[in-house]
């Protein structure tokens, strides 16, 4: 079991360094400009993907809930791939919209809602930062290797060459590692390491919160928030990063600013998710966002490249952040038997985030010039959401009670 608990995991992470394509956005926004698109324009297929992809988690996460992972992850990649393969039949803003923003959004949604809730079932209760901090590093990581791909693609064959392959590419790896995930067998309990069946049977857990009950307490809505705020930040520079080095340092070639934001995007998952399993998720939270506060008042600042890639870097760890602790976050006040619906609520937020962030740059461009003001905003935006991370308190009335599987195990 022990055995299978890790190719959950490690078909989790495939599937994620697969679906990341959304993080190149950046690049496909470049070429889109030099065929004549504006800054609103090109940044809109992007938006449409994460509005798209935050609705779809929430169904997925209710199907899965009810189904299991499996049918869903294949829908979810299935689809996913599609959307790009459309999206080279033409290249204007309606049919991107449509393809990449709609279908290729709701196959992301649809599988990654699957997977954090899927594997952290699998894992002791005690390892949830570790789980949650590897899928998210997979996601990041896709970026790494698919933004130089994605450039390099255009460049030889064009961009509607480079979305056949990108998405025949998804289908044929994703689609496959889909098929092997599963919830783990009715009963099954596992244990940490080196401890006994014995203490594991003793193990308890929070109350299994469904979704109505989740949005009745206060702790919800500040999480939302907190959320919201601090995606928003974070995507806007995902977004435009290398329009960013254009407009700030004259940089023509920014793909290495991609890559850079991320490693320290990725970095920051894995990293995070490690020390919430040690100082709390909360606590990682709180101190990520509040370097965020600092790098978005500084980022106008940041002119040459060296300082573009601090920017970059402070910008994908506390991005980063909030992709791996906030699952864990929801297991901790939750449970896990409703997961997939409850983050699904919840991952509206980062729908929002990806909304505002983006759109307020692209506003900010056409009618300021700069991107100065958006930095200003958004440094206030993560600065309310740091400071609501102090007022999540546990759940007053939330009783431990013993796990159904683990119930059944003492009986």
């Amino acid at each position: 079991m022990n055995n299978r608990a890790l190719s959950i995991l490690a078909a989790g992470c495939g599937i994620n360094l697969c679906i990341g394509v959304l993080y190149t956005w950046s690049v496909f926004k470049n070429t889109l400009l030099e065929l004549g698109w504006d800054n609103t324009q090109a940044s809109m297929p992007y938006t449409i993907t994460i509005i798209t992809l935050s609705i779809a988690l929430l169904v997925a996460g209710r199907i899965q809930d009810k189904i299991g992972p499996n049918k869903v992850l294949m829908v979810g990649t299935f689809t996913a791939g599609l959307g790009m393969l459309l999206s080279s039949l033409s290249l204007t803003p309606w049919n991107l919209n449509l393809s990449f923003g709609v279908l290729t959004g709701a196959g992301i949604g649809f599988a990654y809602a699957c997977l954090n809730p899927t594997a952290m079932k699998w894992f002791h209760s005690s390892r949830k930062g570790m789980v949650n901090g590897m899928l998210a590093t997979a996601f990041g990581l896709a970026a790494i290797y698919l933004a130089p791909l994605t450039s390099y693609l255009i460049v030889e064959f064009g961009l509607t060459i480079s979305l056949q392959v990108l998405g025949v590419g998804l289908i044929a790896i994703a689609f496959p590692l889909a098929c092997t995930i599963k919830n783990p067998p009715q009963g099954y309990v596992p244990t940490e390491a080196n401890s006994s069946a014995k203490q594991a049977a003793n193990l308890v857990a929070v109350r299994q919160f469904e979704w109505r009950d989740m949005l009745a307490t206060k702790q919800f809505y500040l999480l939302w928030i907190t959320y919201a705020f601090g995606a928003a930040a974070g995507l806007m520079i995902i977004a435009n990063i290398t329009s960013i080095a254009v407009e700030q340092a004259n940089i023509m070639q920014g793909a290495y600013l991609v890559v850079t934001l991320s490693i320290f995007n990725s970095a920051g998952r894995l990293v995070s998710g490690l020390l919430s399993d040690r100082i709390g998720a909360l606590k990682t939270l709180g101190i990520a966002l509040t370097l965020q506060v600092l790098n978005m008042g500084l980022f106008s600042q940041f002119v040459s490249s060296s300082s573009l890639m601090v920017g970059a870097a402070l910008a994908g760890i506390g991005y980063g952040t909030l992709l791996a602790v906030f699952p864990s976050i929801m297991a901790d006040l939750y449970g896990l038997k409703h997961f997939g619906t409850n983050y699904g609520i919840l991952y509206t937020a980062w729908g929002i985030g990806g909304f505002i962030g983006p759109i307020l740059a692209a506003w900010s461009v056409d009618n300021r010039g700069s991107y100065a003001l958006a930095y200003i905003i958004c440094a206030v935006l993560v600065a309310v959401a740091a400071a609501l991370t102090l007022a999540v308190k546990p759940i007053s009335s939330q009783a431990t009670e013993p796990m159904p599987e683990l119930a059944k195990t003492n009986a």
